[in-house]
């Protein structure tokens, strides 16, 4: 592909933002929604047309007749700039005139959405985080992305209580009161669906970011180690090999952790980015397993029981299990691989000028921390290394960007993470090799973009 050409000239780790005003920073048409009102979508399809018009009047693209209308700009003025607004001239709102922040009417597009059709009853379904227009690594609660089996639920907190039972010296029940007072941690960690990218295994299915890696979040979780419950209920730590784990929701979903894992990272949470979890991420109680796919960080948290041997419920046995190319399956393969994704630009959005552009996205991986993501814009021909942008934590989101000029022609994008272990993540036909194509769970092939000429961005498979 030519579109390595001209990001080639930039020096790995180098800013290449130009302080020269006749170069052009490219400007990105986000992604539209079709999940609007009529009206509203009315409203967009205006907006786009009135800033399109502009575009093409520029000649967007087109480098030196952006840079002249910029100087003309600039010598006139502009009345955002000479003309105070009203918000510059009057009072603005009470002080708490909302007792909990809502976002910006103008932020309404950027919203979790379901995708249609995805399951028979939208009790047991997934909304989709909007990741092309998060920034930094942490996922604002109210667009973490759901997974429900049977619906969530709003339970009453003074009510719920939490069973600690099977191969242990003292079984007990504690209320939420009783776990809140004891020794608690906050930790940052993702949670990714196991089904996170699956439509993508046969063919490109979907069309933008949101959809094809939007069921992963990260959050600052807070509440116990399960480590510590353990202790206090003296668990029997020669027979004592696993944990089960459930919920209280409709579904009853159970699930099997192994007793080191239970012994190192997990957390039963009470909290989400400092304030107590929403309901449809579990409040009261959830638990958090770094690293493993989301069906086992069990919503609604109500039993603990330790055993000596996997529990194969249904939800292990018939359910988030991996076909395999010889018609065998595997079970209990919960740990979320070496995966990134390239957030902008990506599918759905159109670059609107030639220049330049900072390519942006996020990396993870179960197993550690991330170590180096690189990029290639010419679809994995050639690759320079990103910039990592702090903090780098392990299980956690790691945001990366890197300088990119566009000239104009087609170009494939690609970001390649490689974690703590030296894993590195592996091409869509490496992954069929080995997982075949009938496989719904632990999809991280490394994903393409395609820009056409026309700026517009689309979900392709290169290898």
């Amino acid at each position: 592909m030519e579109g390595g050409v001209a990001a080639s000239r930039i020096p790995p780790g180098k800013n290449t933002v130009s302080r020269d005003l006749s170069d052009v920073i490219g400007r990105v048409l986000p992604a539209p929604e079709n999940h609007l009102s009529a009206e509203k979508l009315e409203q967009a399809r205006k907006a786009r047309r009135s800033f399109m018009g502009k575009a093409l009047a520029m000649g967007a693209g087109a480098v030196s007749t952006a840079a002249a209308s910029t100087r003309a700009l600039a010598a006139e003025g502009e009345d955002a700039i000479l003309k105070l607004p009203a918000h510059s001239t009057g009072l603005g709102q009470s002080v708490a005139t909302d007792g909990y922040g809502k976002p910006s009417k103008w932020e309404a597009n950027l919203q979790r959405r379901q995708s249609p059709g995805l399951t028979r009853v939208p009790q047991a379904s997934v909304s989709f985080t909007p990741l092309q227009g998060l920034f930094g690594i942490i996922t604002p609660s109210g667009l973490h992305f759901e997974r429900h089996h049977q619906g969530w639920w709003d339970i009453d907190p003074s009510q719920h209580r939490l069973m600690v039972n099977g191969l242990v010296k003292r079984e007990r029940v504690f209320t939420m009161d009783d776990l809140m007072r004891l020794p608690s941690v906050s930790r940052i960690h993702f949670i990714e669906c196991g089904a996170n990218s699956a439509p993508e295994w046969g063919n490109v299915a979907l069309p933008s970011v949101q959809y094809t890696h939007g069921m992963v979040s990260c959050c600052e979780f807070t509440g116990v180690l399960l480590s510590t419950l353990l202790e206090m209920c003296g668990y029997d730590k020669k027979n004592g090999k696993y944990v089960l784990a459930e919920g209280a929701d409709g579904s009853s979903m159970t699930r099997t952790i192994d007793i080191d894992r239970a012994m190192d990272d997990c957390i039963v949470a009470w909290a989400m980015n400092g304030e107590m979890l929403r309901p449809e991420n579990g409040y009261p109680l959830r638990l958090v397993v770094p690293g493993i796919q989301g069906v086992s960080w069990v919503k609604y948290l109500r039993r603990l029981e330790v055993g000596d041997q996997k529990w194969a419920t249904k939800d292990e046995a018939v359910h988030y299990i991996d076909h395999m190319p010889d018609g065998t399956h595997r079970q209990y393969t919960g740990i979320q691989e070496c995966k990134s994704v390239i957030t902008t630009p990506s599918g759905s959005q159109t670059l609107l000028d030639k220049g330049y552009y900072n390519i942006t996205g996020l990396a993870w991986s179960g197993r550690g921390a991330i170590k180096r993501v690189d990029v290639s814009v010419d679809g994995g021909r050639n690759w320079r290394t990103a910039r990592i942008e702090g903090p780098v934590l392990p299980k956690a989101l790691t945001r990366f960007n890197i300088d990119w000029v566009w000239d104009g022609k087609p170009a494939v994008l690609q970001s390649r993470a490689i974690d703590s272990t030296g894993y590195v993540q592996p091409k869509i036909n490496q992954l069929r090799a080995v997982r075949g194509t009938r496989s719904i769970y632990h999809q991280n092939a490394i994903q393409s973009w395609r820009v056409a000429e026309s700026g517009e961005v689309s979900n392709v498979q290169v290898f």
